[in-house]
């Protein structure tokens, strides 16, 4: 299956569009790089054993690193390579946690769309679901972009 979209203008996104990203796999790499990026040490990212006390069955990947990836899982649709011009919100809800060797893709949904004051861009925001491989959701985000509208080409006038 393909995935990668033709990059897309903000007229020819709308309301009710959906996609679906392609998955990955989150591992013990990705959330070891993560608390060294981070600085966040938190037990229950960092000690098996303690994971294992809190009744997790191994150690648990961040939250945060969830939507890094779901992140990457939305640029890899091709939506944000060209037009989208900045990242204004995140609204983020954790509902199950994700393991190593948790393999996660994304619904994305276009739930609200406003053109700005200046004609060359619009308000594009988006719903994230992302789900693990047994389908269940892990997290929710709504995220806002300024998108690129379609240029308006230059007529010569002869």
């Amino acid at each position: 299956m393909e995935y990668k979209l033709t990059p897309k203008y903000f007229e020819e996104l709308n309301v009710g569009d959906k996609f679906i990203t392609p998955s990955r796999t989150v591992t013990e790499t990705d959330i070891v790089n993560f608390a060294g990026l981070s600085g966040d040490y938190n037990l229950i990212h960092t000690d098996e054993e303690y994971a294992k006390s809190m009744g997790f069955e191994r150690r648990v990947a961040y939250g945060l690193l969830t939507i890094a990836i779901a992140q990457g899982l939305l640029f890899r649709l091709g939506l944000l390579d060209v037009n989208s011009l900045a990242f204004l919100s995140l609204e983020t809800n954790f509902t199950h946690w994700v393991l190593p060797g948790d393999t996660i893709s994304c619904l994305v949904k276009v739930i609200n769309k406003r053109q700005t004051k200046k004609p060359d861009r619009g308000i594009l925001t988006l719903k994230i679901q992302v789900f693990n491989q047994r389908q269940e959701l892990v997290a929710e985000a709504t995220q806002t972009f300024m998108y690129a509208c379609i240029p308006k080409q230059v007529k010569n006038s002869t």
